[in-house]
């Protein structure tokens, strides 16, 4: 099963095709360059516009006096609801301090207390101080700006700008050898060209624009897990979409990236509440305010629910130095006529990350030879059904060097791509809005059999609108609307209450349900599923 496009008019060869570049791309291809291989690290748009940049939060690790990996993972374990790979977890929080300290060392900034030292901070579901920042709200940015300038000086990372990874090249074996991409505007390699390599890391980042509403850039269509499913990879736990629960409301009606107020502001003592002025978390969770977020999101949508109102309040009022502690958010929230030092912050939930996506091993290798996975576009079982704050960038750093260490010590040549005649398939960029507007409306923060059938249905309609006409935005339709079957089809399977997968017909969490659901398209394009027991 394939994307429609034309003939590739040229070709490119590397060791390794790194497709993305936020902090799980730019790991792997950092440290690949180690072991003296060759990078082609292929992105989207520019370098710098990914999901990574966006990202308020900062980085979890046990660092500070007193903390242990040990208790990272009990966190981490509390906030993934009994679907965590305790392995995965394991590899995550010990391996953890390590990559931050690399990280550090090639360049990366934190904010530092008055004594000199990092200064940690908490968030939700954790129960210690382990966060890092950077420029108060902007820890992504200067990740990315790191990597990205040490990306710039290694002559042995060849990059391609505005390419989307359109299909996988395969061998007569069955491994992957490449990629096709189609390159906007790049001289001679302008349009459909092909990418060989030993090996492909996929780390594309999330794929939240199949929601109405989202915290993720316009780039985050999930190309990578749509590449990887057509290519036949086994996907896992994509039902667990984690929505942020304050996000910016602006108005129903606008669509796409919207502004994110970091759970930090909470940190700081921002509290939630009703239009009654109702202070609603306070006696709903242990931790009130700085509870896991789908527990805080399914709350702020029942208090929506309940006064018919669109969004809840954030009252940051209190909250010292605001400006300076958060001066993104700050300019965000007056850039909308909100004063945050003077005025409550209108917030309601929008989709922000997807704690499944293709299943791999502790190596980061999938279910197809020589194709990896990384980041948000994987599912290495860390998150569980709801992930932990600040574990995302971490998750990027840690597996992408166990990833570069596997190809490292294990590449070989896979061989020529095989004449394979698949069928090719593509959608109207016509149906976006309304394939997003049915995914909020049907498998959002609520959903129930009758919700989820009637967003499958209309799936199944939208489906009928194909192209023949090949383009970016035909190719991300296709790609969005391939997630949005699997999402709903696995919200639908499951039923349970869990983490961050909330079924109004099926309230209660099910030790029955303690499984994975796992997903894939056969050669010929037929869906299957199946349940594989939490390891």
């Amino acid at each position: 099963m394939k994307l429609l496009s034309g003939k590739p008019g040229w070709t490119v060869t590397a060791d390794v095709i790194v497709i993305g570049s936020g902090v799980a791309g730019l790991t792997t291809a950092l440290n690949l360059r180690s072991s003296n291989l060759s990078v082609l690290l292929v992105t989207k748009a520019k370098i710098d516009e990914g999901s990574t940049k966006w990202a308020q939060g900062g980085i979890a690790a046990a660092l500070g006096p007193g903390d242990t990996p040990d208790q990272h993972k009990k966190d981490t374990l509390i906030a993934g609801a009994g679907l965590c790979g305790t392995d995965a977890v394991d590899v995550l929080v010990t391996e953890g301090p390590e990559a931050v300290r690399k990280l550090i060392a090639r360049g990366a900034v934190f904010d530092r207390s008055e004594s000199g030292e990092i200064a940690l901070t908490r968030e939700g579901g954790h129960l210690r101080n382990r966060i890092l920042h950077a420029g108060g709200d902007a820890t992504g940015a200067e990740v990315s700006r790191a990597l990205l300038a040490a990306v710039n000086d290694d002559d042995g990372i060849e990059v391609i700008e505005n390419a989307l990874a359109i299909d996988v090249l395969k061998t007569d074996e069955g491994a992957v050898c490449g990629v096709t991409l189609h390159v906007i505007g790049a001289g001679s390699r302008d349009g459909v060209g092909r990418a060989l390599a030993r090996a492909v890391v996929i780390a594309t980042g999330g794929l939240g624009q199949v929601y109405a509403q989202t915290t993720n850039p316009s780039v985050s269509t999930g190309d990578g897990v749509a590449l990887a499913l057509r290519a036949g990879a086994e996907i896992a736990d994509v039902e667990f979409i984690q929505f942020h629960p304050t996000v910016l409301w602006r108005d129903d009606s606008l669509s796409g990236q919207q502004p994110l107020i970091s759970e930090a502001v909470r940190g700081e003592g921002a509290v939630l509440v009703n239009d009654k002025g109702i202070h609603f978390m306070a006696d709903k969770h242990p931790q009130g305010d700085l509870a896991p977020r789908d527990i805080v999101a399914i709350e702020i949508f029942k208090q929506m629910k309940e006064s018919n109102s669109p969004h809840v309040w954030l009252d940051a009022t209190k909250v010292q130095g605001f400006a300076e502690r958060f001066p993104t958010i700050f300019a965000s929230c007056l850039e909308n006529g909100i004063d945050p030092r003077k005025q409550m912050i209108p917030v309601s939930p929008a989709s922000h990350y997807s704690s499944g996506g293709v299943k791999v091993d502790l190596m980061g290798r999938t279910s197809i030879p020589g194709l990896y996975a990384c980041g948000e576009t994987a599912c290495t079982g860390a998150h569980g059904a709801n992930r932990l704050a600040s574990n995302s960038l971490l998750e990027g750093l840690v597996f992408g060097t166990r990833i570069s260490t596997d190809i490292s010590e294990n590449i070989a040549d896979q061989g020529k791509p095989s004449e394979e005649i698949s069928k090719d398939f593509l959608l109207s960029p016509a149906i976006k809005m309304t394939l997003q507007l049915a995914m909020s409306q049907g498998a959002g923060v609520m959903r129930s059999a009758q919700s989820l059938k009637e967003t499958l249905l209309t799936l199944e309609q939208l489906a009928t609108r194909t192209s023949n006409a090949p383009c970016i935005e035909a190719w991300e339709v296709s790609n969005l609307y391939l997630l949005a079957t699997t999402i709903a089809r696995a919200a639908l399977e499951r039923k349970e209450t869990r983490g961050s997968h909330w079924r109004s017909d099926f309230p209660e969490t099910s030790v029955d349900w303690s499984k994975r659901i796992v997903q894939n398209y056969d050669d010929n394009g037929v869906w299957s599923s199946k349940l594989e027991e939490v390891k």
